[in-house]
C-alpha cells in the first residue's frame, strides 16, 4: 500500500506543474503571477497543513534531489555560448558579475554575520543574482542549505525583484540615462530579429511536445542527460564523500556546456523547457518540505535586508562602473536587469526602454550567466567562509 501511496504522491507532484501552466496560459492574472510563485504557494500549503506521512516525505527527499541534477544539463544544452560580444556587451558583463560579486561580500559582513549558515546565502544570492533559479536550486543542494532558507529566500526575492523593477520602470531608466549621457548601444542587426526573439519568448514553449518529432527530441534530451549524470555521478564517487555534490553539480555544469557546442545538441528545441519543467516539480516538492513554524524570523529580518542590499547596491554599482568604463545606459541596465530578474524579462524592460536592439546583449549575457552562476556562486561560498 506504502508504495502505491508513493506512486500517487509522485504523480500529483509531477502532474500539479502542467496544471499551473495550463492555468497561466488562460489567466491573465495568473499569468502575470507567474507558475514559479503558485507552485510554491501550493507546496508551502501542503507542507504546512499537518500532514506527516512517511511515503510523502520519501517522494519529497527523492524528487528534490534528482530534479536539479537532472535540470542542470538540459537548460544549458541548448544555449548558444559563440555569440560576437560587442565591447559594451562584454564590459557589462564583466561589471555585472563584478558589482554582485562585490555586494554580495559587502553585505555579508553587514547582513550575512547575523544569518545561520550565512556563507551558504552569500554563495546563493551570487548564483541567483548572476544565472536564476536553476542556479539558485543548484547551489541550495550543492551547498547544503536548509528548506526553511530556501524558501524565504524565494518569497523575499519576489518581493525584493518586484521593487527593483518598479523603481527602473518608474524612475531608474531614465536616471540612468542622463547619468551615463543617455548613450544608446549601436548593434548591428543579425539575422535573428528582436520581434521572432520576443515571439520565441511568450509562445507555450511546450506546443509540439507530444507530436512524433517532439517526443523524439525528448527521448534524446532524457538520453543524454542520464549520460551525463552517470558520467558525472562516476567521476565525483571517486573525491572524498564531503566534496561529491559539489564536484558533481560542477561537472553536470561543464558537460552541459561542452555538449551545447555540439550542433545536433543545440538543435534540441525543448531541452531548456523540460529542464524548467523539472525545476517547476522541484519548486512545488521542495516548498513541502518548509515548516514555517520553524522559521527564524530575525534571521530572516536579516535576510531581507541582505537581499536588498545586493539587489540595490549591486545595480548601482554596476552604474558606476558603466560610467568609467562608459558602457551606454541600455546595455547597463539590460544587464542589470538579466542578472537580477533572469532573461525572461529582458524583453518586458527592452520594450519600456523603447529600445529593442538590446534584446540581444540581455539575452546573450542571461545565458553566461547561466553557465558561470554555480561556479561564482561555489567560489564566493567559499571566501566568504575564509573571511
Amino acid at each position: 500500500m506504502s508504495v502505491f501511496l508513493s506512486i500517487l504522491i509522485a504523480v500529483f507532484f509531477c502532474v500539479i506543474p502542467s496544471g499551473v501552466l495550463w492555468l497561466c496560459g488562460k489567466v491573465r492574472l495568473l499569468g502575470k503571477i507567474g507558475p514559479v510563485l503558485i507552485l510554491y504557494f501550493i507546496g508551502i500549503v501542503i507542507g504546512n497543513i499537518g500532514l506527516d506521512d512517511r511515503s510523502m516525505k520519501s517522494v519529497q527527499d527523492i524528487l528534490s534531489s534528482a530534479m536539479v541534477p537532472l535540470a542542470i544539463p538540459m537548460m544549458l544544452f541548448g544555449c548558444s555560448f559563440r555569440n560576437n560580444n560587442t565591447r559594451s556587451q562584454i564590459l557589462a558583463l564583466v561589471t555585472g558579475l563584478a558589482a554582485v560579486s562585490i555586494a554580495v561580500v559587502t553585505g555579508y559582513f553587514i547582513f550575512g554575520t547575523n544569518i545561520p549558515d550565512g556563507e551558504k546565502v552569500g554563495g546563493m544570492l551570487s548564483g541567483v543574482y548572476t544565472g536564476g533559479t536553476i542556479n539558485l536550486a543548484a547551489l541550495k543542494t550543492m551547498l547544503g542549505a536548509s528548506d526553511e532558507v530556501y524558501i524565504l529566500m524565494n518569497s523575499y526575492d519576489l518581493v525584493v525583484s518586484f521593487l527593483y523593477l518598479s523603481f527602473l520602470m518608474i524612475a531608474g531608466i531614465k536616471l540612468f540615462r542622463r547619468f551615463l549621457d543617455g548613450k544608446r548601444p549601436h548593434m548591428e542587426e543579425s539575422g535573428t530579429t528582436e520581434d521572432a526573439i520576443v515571439g520565441n519568448l511568450d509562445q507555450n514553449p511546450y506546443k509540439g511536445l507530444f507530436t512524433l518529432n517532439g517526443l523524439k527530441q525528448l527521448s534524446a534530451i532524457t538520453g543524454l542527460t542520464l549520460l551525463v549524470c552517470a558520467v558525472s555521478g562516476g567521476i565525483a564517487f571517486l573525491v572524498p564523500d564531503g566534496l561529491f555534490m559539489t564536484v558533481f553539480i560542477l561537472l553536470l555544469t561543464s558537460f552541459g556546456i561542452v555538449f551545447s557546442f555540439f550542433r545536433y545538441v543545440r538543435t534540441l528545441n525543448y531541452s531548456y523547457d523540460a529542464g524548467m519543467y523539472l525545476i517547476y516539480i522541484f519548486c512545488i516538492t521542495v516548498a513541502s518540505m518548509a515548516d514555517f513554524s520553524e522559521l527564524d524570523l530575525k534571521g530572516g529580518m536579516y535576510l531581507m535586508g541582505y537581499l536588498l542590499f545586493v539587489v540595490f547596491g549591486s545595480l548601482f554599482l554596476q552604474a558606476l562602473l558603466a560610467k568609467v568604463f562608459r558602457i551606454d545606459a541600455d546595455t547597463m541596465v539590460i544587464s542589470s536587469v538579466t542578472f537580477i530578474n533572469s532573461p525572461p524579462f529582458v524583453p518586458m524592460i527592452a520594450a519600456v526602454m523603447n529600445n529593442r536592439k538590446v534584446l540581444a546583449a540581455g539575452l546573450s549575457i542571461g545565458v553566461i550567466g547561466y553557465a558561470v552562476g554555480n561556479y561564482l556562486g561555489f567560489l564566493i561560498y567559499n571566501l566568504l567562509l575564509r573571511l
